[in-house]
């Protein structure tokens, strides 16, 4: 009995003996973990490193985190000083204790890709972030070719409007160039999308981005057409009405077909804009070129995703300024003869 006794004492006493040299290793870690914290601020960053790799590895009842914390931010300063073997060094001294400690895994695929060429990160990057880019690319081409299509109408109907004769109407066509040509195309969007539900009229992202920019480049190019019209001899309409033609009939088959070679390369830049100006529709929760590419930045802080993204924007408007021009010089072909 006497024996029992003394084999249960002995076990309490080794238990109590481990329990309190365990305590005594914790605090001596956290005591570690705050001198080496209070190092790195005085900026002494190979002090705060040595510190931070005499905390031991956890014992067999583990311990309080300062082993993975330490090895982290050991990792993280010699990744700053850009010392990539000896970051890769003590992040797999961690995952040697913790192999699926997500955040270090993460980390050391960060220093293996910042260990890479830079020709190879940016390939990779290109890889990674393209498919994206491309998939936002697409709202901003519906984005252009809608106002292209819509806009030309508009502008028609604006400039016919503001040369007519009837006083209402080319009161209102004014009012219309003169209002969206005056208040910016940002203000325009942040009031189609922000204001109006206040009077009731909640539109979603991609109608109330097509609503301003088809009204603010039909306000714009309402006054390319019409000054476009009013430069062709009024001898032409008097000619055209004296063969019995109606003043729409002229203006149809006679006046506007001959603005197409004066209008033409100021409507071909308004479209190049517009291109650029479809970034602007990001602020009303639109995921184009560029609200993808700025989602993309915040998530990984890489500045290659806005150099491509910047690619893309010039692949577009350099496509778009051949185009116009070869439809210059198909328009005008007849005064080079």
């Amino acid at each position: 009995m006497r024996s029992v006794v003394l084999a249960t004492l002995l076990v309490l006493s080794l238990f109590a003996l481990g329990a309190q040299a365990a305590q005594t290793a914790t605090e001596n870690a956290d005591a570690l973990m705050r001198k080496a914290n209070n190092v790195m601020v005085t900026g002494d960053l190979e002090a705060a490193i040595d510190l931070y790799l005499q905390i031991p590895a956890p014992g067999p009842n583990g311990d309080e985190g300062q082993f993975a914390s330490s090895r982290m931010q050991a990792a993280r300063l010699k990744f700053a000083v850009k010392d990539f073997p000896a970051a890769i060094t003590i992040i797999e001294e961690l995952l040697a204790v913790y192999p699926d400690n997500i955040e270090a895994l993460q980390f050391r695929d960060s220093v293996e890709e910042a260990m890479l060429p830079q020709w190879k990160r940016l390939l990779n990057d290109t890889i990674k972030f393209v498919p994206h880019l491309l998939k936002g690319s697409l709202m901003t081409l519906l984005l252009v070719v809608f106002t292209m299509v819509i806009s030309p109408v508009g502008g028609l109907l604006i400039a016919l409007g503001r040369i007519g004769n009837i006083r209402a109407i080319n009161r209102l066509c004014w009012f219309i160039i003169w209002l969206f040509r005056g208040t910016p195309l940002l203000l325009q969007l942040f009031f189609i999308y922000y204001g109006l539900p206040a009077l009731g009229i909640t539109l979603k992202p991609i109608p109330a981005a097509l609503i301003g920019l088809g009204l603010n480049y039909s306000a714009y190019l309402a006054e390319i057409i019409r000054s476009g019209i009013q430069s062709i001899d009024q001898g032409q309409m008097e000619a055209a009405e004296a063969m019995g033609m109606s003043n729409w009939q002229a203006m149809r088959r006679i006046i506007i077909p001959q603005t197409y070679r004066v209008i033409l390369p100021p409507v071909g830049n308004e479209f190049i804009a517009l291109i650029k100006d479809t970034a602007l529709v990001s602020t009303i929760a639109m995921v184009e070129l560029m609200r993808t590419a700025d989602q993309l930045f915040n998530a990984s802080f890489n500045i290659t995703v806005l150099g491509l993204a910047a690619v893309i924007y010039l692949i577009f408007t350099t496509v778009f300024t051949f185009a116009f021009e070869r439809l210059e010089d198909r328009v005008g072909a007849y005064e080079k003869r």
